[in-house]
């Protein structure tokens, strides 16, 4: 696959997940898209703990296949959270991979109650 390929799927990659990362985080607000974000957060909690079981606790199918993007790139040292690779990018400091699990992990928990709360308090 040509270099330019990659470099578009890298930013592909870059927009998808960050558009995914705040849908689910604020998706629960709007009641139109309420019903959707109890999808969309229940399959990203699946992900972290189903296919975590099997594949390493917190997996996601879009860091795994942007990771293996970036490495073709060039990439190395990667981390496993997406959002710490970004914070990391983003502030020029070096996250603690720990701290950034339990904050996208208790943001996530915090999403996915919401959105249940809003999608069944309606009926």
């Amino acid at each position: 696959m040509p270099d330019l390929l990659y470099h578009a799927l890298d930013y592909f990659f870059v927009i998808f997940h960050f558009g995914l990362i705040a849908f689910n985080l604020t998706g629960w607000i709007w009641q139109k898209t309420q019903k959707l974000h109890l999808y969309v957060i229940s399959a990203t909690i699946f992900s972290w703990v189903g296919l975590g079981a099997f594949y390493g606790w917190g997996y996601c199918p879009c860091t795994d296949w942007h990771w293996q993007v970036k490495r073709v790139l060039g990439e190395t040292d990667l981390p496993l959270s997406y959002v710490k690779y970004y914070l990391d990018l983003v502030t020029g400091f070096s996250w603690d991979p720990f701290t950034v699990d339990v904050i996208v992990a208790v943001t996530g928990v915090v999403a996915f109650l919401t959105s249940v709360l809003v999608n069944f308090r309606k009926n």
